[in-house]
């Protein structure tokens, strides 16, 4: 039993067109599942992925057109951020971005990567980070998250040259996403808990996630920030958590913009039963394996109520092609066999999306 990656991340639109938009058009990913949520199925639910949807590059997004404005906050996703594999691809994507009339912050120095953020149309905080340099640049790989690590003077927030920073950006216009510009997945999601100890027993205790880095919020210094990943910090496997104190932060607020839960990756689904025992065996309420045809899941909540997957699909699965040819991924609105019977009223409640066409 072992997780493998982050699988997907799941969050809500009020405005489902604009979403596509922006994942497809503005950020380059493909979209490879055009469905519904099996138990409100006159709302759309939307898989946004590499070419071929595989786990660690799934956004996905859940419409809610009368949901309000959600704020982040405990027992929520702060925000979650891309790879990028080079600084000067970073710089290509703050021009890319700001020409496009959408605000982005840094790059900033991070130690471990460098940053950018900006938000998709719903408010979703989103950040493109480098691969590198990686966790072993303040501590030896052998011990690494053993010692606390403080961030750099220089680094945080009140002490940053933040007009120099801010006027940093590629020195010509970017037409489009180039080669080198790719996102290829996830780098790493961050909640917020409210004990930072609590949170550590329950991914290296519970999950088995080993704990990489203990440092503190770059813009919040006040605040432990710590990191949870496998092999010795992969992009693609990093959760990380802000501690906030409960009297000066509040707890999320659902809506648009927000988090409905993040999935991590393991590798075999006939692991999860295995995995729900050892949850139950804990105290840990946790749902029935649970199938979602593309892949089979069980829910359960972190300390502060974070509704968190462990999701998996066999290794000879099909995954999201499934039910559809590779070269048409996304195209058409498919449902589960138990809503087919229900399509013509199911696409009658549901407006029409202008999908760009993508061939695998």
């Amino acid at each position: 039993m072992s997780i493998q990656s982050i699988h997907h991340i799941t969050t809500v639109s009020s405005n489902m067109q604009r979403t596509v938009d922006f994942y497809t058009g503005m950020l380059g990913f493909r979209l490879v599942k055009k469905t519904v949520t099996f138990d409100s199925p006159h709302h759309y639910h939307l898989y946004f992925g590499d070419e071929h949807g595989r786990p660690s590059t799934l956004v996905s997004v859940i419409e809610n057109p009368d949901a309000a404005h959600g704020h982040p906050g405990i027992g929520g996703t702060h925000h979650f951020a891309f790879i990028v594999e080079t600084g000067e691809a970073q710089l290509k994507w703050k021009r890319l971005l700001t020409d496009a009339g959408i605000s982005v912050i840094g790059p900033y120095n991070r130690v471990y990567f460098r940053s950018i953020y900006f938000h998709d149309p719903d408010g979703t905080i989103l950040e493109i980070a480098t691969r590198q340099p990686g966790f072993a640049v303040d501590e030896p790989v052998e011990t690494l998250g053993q010692a606390f690590c403080p961030p750099p003077f220089e680094c945080m927030d009140g002490h940053r040259d933040e007009a120099a920073i801010a006027a940093l950006t590629w020195p010509e216009p970017v037409s489009g996403i180039t080669p080198n510009m790719r996102l290829p997945g996830m780098h790493h999601i961050t909640a917020i808990g409210s004990d930072i100890q609590r949170t550590t027993d329950f991914y290296t205790g519970l999950l088995d996630l080993p704990l990489v880095k203990r440092t503190a919020n770059f813009d919040d210094p006040k605040s432990p920030h710590y990191y949870y990943a496998l092999r010795l910090g992969e992009p693609g496997s990093i959760i990380t958590y802000f501690e906030r104190d409960p009297v000066r932060q509040g707890p999320v607020q659902p809506g648009a913009g927000q988090t409905h839960h993040f999935a991590l990756n393991v590798a075999d689904p006939q692991e999860l039963p295995e995995w729900r025992e050892r949850l139950l065996s804990a105290g840990q309420p946790v749902s029935a394996v649970q199938d979602f045809k593309y892949y089979q899941a069980i829910q359960f909540k972190d300390p502060f109520g974070h509704m968190i997957e462990l999701a998996g699909s066999a290794a000879e699965s099909p995954g999201f092609s499934l039910d559809e040819d590779p070269a048409d991924l996304g195209l058409h609105l498919m449902l589960p066999e138990q809503l087919e019977g229900q399509r013509e009223q199911i696409e009658s409640q549901l407006s029409p999306l202008n999908v760009p066409f993508r061939v695998a």
